[in-house]
């Protein structure tokens, strides 16, 4: 009984985040699609589907859309987690189509940022200019937008300690790596938690205050 309870429970969750699970199921797909791949004809694959500078002046809204459904990790089940834990709360609270605002606002404006800053670099002679074939796909900057977002939907003044530690875990990877895409991810937790018309009015903020002591008792 238990286990049929638990299997229901888990069921009406994926239901009720629906956007967040057929991406997820997407992703699954295509990680299992490269893992049938040659290292050689992945990297090329990849690159024909990422924003780096000679693709988006090409055709951009269509790698825009295909970067989004690749990941060059090989890891799927990390990313099962953390669309658990950030995508799908943020689905159920905004609902699906402002949720995905977010995620399209983050990363087109992330990566628009990114790789502008890129440009900028290669034309003072700071990078090399093949970075222009860089390799950038995946959802990262969409998750860094729904981190930022999330934080309307804490109650304060928990959210002030959730953006303090989100902030500081992209601003460390920024002052440490220092690349573009560590300047994308920082923009689109900054550019979610500017979505903030978009979370004004969903709903009592939640509290975890209350949530620790209501499993006190």
């Amino acid at each position: 009984m238990r286990m049929r309870r638990g299997l229901r429970a888990a069921t009406a969750y994926v239901r009720s985040a629906p956007g967040t699970y057929v991406w997820l199921l997407i992703l699954f797909l295509t990680t299992v699609a490269l893992h049938h791949m040659s290292p050689q004809f992945e990297q090329h694959f990849l690159r024909h589907r990422s924003t780096n500078l000679r693709e988006l002046s090409h055709d951009p809204v269509r790698v825009l859309f295909s970067s989004a459904m690749w990941i060059d990790s090989g890891h799927w089940l990390p990313y099962a987690v953390l669309y658990t834990a950030f995508h799908a709360q943020a689905e159920r609270w905004l609902g699906t189509l402002r949720w995905l605002l977010v995620c399209v606002t983050a990363h087109v404006l992330a990566t628009l940022i990114s790789e502008g800053a890129l440009l900028w670099a290669i034309q003072r002679h700071v990078v090399p200019e093949s970075a222009v074939n860089a390799l950038d796909v995946g959802v990262s900057y969409a998750l860094a937008g729904v981190a930022g977002v999330l934080a309307y939907r804490i109650a304060r003044p928990w959210r002030y300690l959730y953006l303090t530690a989100v902030l500081a875990y992209y601003a460390v990877s920024l002052a440490t790596g220092r690349t573009f895409t560590d300047l994308g991810h920082f923009a689109a937790a900054l550019i979610g938690l500017g979505c903030y018309p978009l979370a004004r009015g969903r709903g009592r903020p939640w509290n975890p205050g209350q949530a620790l002591s209501a499993l006190r008792r």
